[in-house]
């Protein structure tokens, strides 16, 4: 067995593992403060900024160049998602604009839960970890409209804990990714789809 690592066939690094590592990563962060175990902080703001939103951005990007339309539509949407997140709460505290209220983070959140439901369905073509990642993240961001449609902190804290579980479940995927490839087997299984 070879000690390098396989290089891709068409000369491009597969992007997927930094979109789904800076996606959960960024995703437990923020839910461990959802579900009440840390305080949403500076830390939170700048992983979204950075990991969360740049690193997936970039991703994307790759993802375009390889010919992965699902890649770069996913990996660029949920980057400028975690970018646009961080600006809905940092814009109001430096006076540009209004922080969100009443039914606007929740349309917000809704738009978001449509859209995920709907890349859900491009999962059923890849594989079974990426379908729970899609579809952990549909129930998370429904919850969070319920949450704050109703101003419920116990729903909020079920998201948490729920949305941790989503992240968790993308880091995996994300590993999965780098450790199946550098060892050219399956290390990590990730339940193939029979096509």
């Amino acid at each position: 067995m070879s000690t390098e690592t396989p290089i891709a066939k068409d000369g491009i690094a597969n992007p997927a593992p930094l979109g789904l590592c800076a996606f959960g990563m960024t995703t437990v962060l923020l839910n461990l403060a959802n579900a009440g175990f840390i305080p949403l902080t500076s830390m939170i703001l700048a992983m979204g900024i950075f990991y969360g939103g740049l690193a997936q951005v970039i991703a994307g990007i790759i993802e375009a160049k390889k010919n992965n339309t699902f890649g770069l539509t996913a990996f660029t949407s949920y980057g400028f998602f975690w970018l646009t997140l961080v600006a809905l709460l940092v814009m109001p505290k430096l006076g540009w604009a209004e922080a969100p209220s009443g039914s606007t983070m929740p349309a917000f959140l809704a738009v978001w839960g449509v859209f995920t439901l709907l890349m859900f369905f491009g999962t059923l073509k890849l594989n079974r970890a990426l379908q729970f990642v899609f579809a952990s993240l549909t129930i998370l961001f429904f919850l969070l409209v319920i949450g704050d449609a109703t101003e419920n902190p116990s729903v909020k804290h079920l998201a948490g804990y729920e949305g941790i579980i989503c992240g968790l479940s993308a880091i995996y995927t994300g590993i999965a990714n780098v450790l199946n490839e550098v060892y050219g087997r399956t290390v990590m299984p990730v339940g193939p789809v029979n096509k």
